[in-house]
């Protein structure tokens, strides 16, 4: 019991999803990492040393203004465990699982999410050969801040898709 307790606590305390934050705020201040990143996850991840089983292939998937990104496991929960740790019980959730890809705005909604129709929302379903994560859109008014500073505002669900990091000035 010790031994899983130490295991659940490395994934949810020092793996992750601390190492995803990591990844997502150097692709913000790093240009070239950012293309490998985007160009091949799994490689641009290991760079950093994270890696695993359940991260061996890893796509990258970029939110920007005009297009959002949400990921599922319709079919259990696979997770890249390796950049955001365990995966939340509502990730593993049939009523996630399956709406997440019939009412997708519906579902980022419940999170507390509402995009503009003029966003393109696009939901990918992880599987256990390929794992997706979200690379957030950076927000406004975060210019000219530390790494420690962004490191603090980058969540696991916005590496999910199911939220944006907030801004700055954004209430909450």
């Amino acid at each position: 019991s010790d031994a899983i307790d130490a295991m659940v606590q490395a994934y949810e305390q020092d793996i992750g999803p601390m190492n995803g934050t990591r990844v997502v705020v150097r692709a913000w201040l790093d240009v070239s990492y950012k293309e490998r990143l985007l160009e091949n996850g799994s490689k641009a991840i290991d760079e950093m040393g994270f890696g695993g089983a359940e991260g061996s292939e890893i796509v990258v998937l970029e939110n920007t203004a005009m297009v959002h990104n949400m990921v599922v496991c319709t079919l259990c929960s696979c997770y890249p465990w390796p950049v955001l740790g365990l995966p939340p019980a509502w990730y593993k959730a049939a009523a996630y699982r399956s709406r997440a890809v019939i009412e997708p705005r519906s579902v980022l909604r419940e999170f507390g999410l509402e995009l503009p129709d003029s966003v393109e929302v696009l939901v990918w379903d992880s599987s256990a050969d390929v794992r997706y994560t979200v690379l957030p859109e950076r927000p406004e008014g975060t210019d000219g801040w530390s790494e420690s500073q962004l490191l603090e505002i980058v969540t696991r669900d916005s590496m999910i898709g199911v939220a944006k990091v907030k801004s700055p000035t954004a209430d909450g």
